[in-house]
């Protein structure tokens, strides 16, 4: 039985790059993987992740998640896998297959992952092979915001002088209310 070896690039804000190859067995799980990768990074790995197959053009694929959210047993979508209970052999349907990781979905750390050999000699646990450039700290990238109106504080009302999203000051009429006729003394 082979040992993968993997390519783990971490989809960061830096100009540099950071990645781990990872050298894995073959029939190991997910969840295996998934922790590897976090050691290898120094995430604590304690919060919500995804697997996903990827194709070349790095698009979404099967899902194969870290607990099971299977719940609706009538879901329009393939139910998702989950990580324990799926080997990595079992998803290998290209020689360069590639997945892609999403760890902490507040967050958003995206790995692209990438099989680049195939070892003669399988390790007994995960083995990182390689270790180019210094990970950011898993705290460093900042929550998605929560508040998708842009208001700072809820309850928080815009006033005339504020600007727009846009940057633009809201428009500012010249005439008052009482200047405008009544539309209906127009016949149509």
């Amino acid at each position: 039985m082979p040992g993968l070896k993997f390519r783990v690039l971490l989809d960061s804000d830096k100009n540099e790059e950071v990645f781990r190859d990872i050298i894995i067995a073959n029939d190991a799980d997910f969840e295996t993987f998934y922790h590897a990768i976090m050691q290898a990074f120094d995430f604590k790995g304690d919060q919500m992740a995804s697997f996903y197959v990827s194709n070349d053009a790095w698009d979404k694929g099967h899902e194969l998640s870290l607990l099971d959210l299977s719940y609706d047993d009538d879901a329009i979508d393939e139910p998702a896998s989950v990580m324990k209970q799926a080997q990595i052999q079992d998803f290998i349907q290209e020689p360069d297959q590639r997945f892609i990781l999403v760890y902490d979905f507040m967050r958003m750390w995206i790995f692209l992952i990438e099989l680049i050999a195939y070892e003669k000699e399988t390790p007994e646990t995960p083995l990182m092979a390689l270790a180019i450039g210094t990970a950011p700290t898993e705290q460093s990238r900042a929550l998605l915001d929560e508040n998708l109106f842009g208001d700072e504080e809820l309850g928080n009302q815009a006033t005339d002088d504020d600007d727009d999203e846009f940057g633009f000051q809201d428009f500012d009429d010249d005439y008052a209310d009482d200047d405008l006729t009544d539309y209906n003394e127009y016949e149509y």
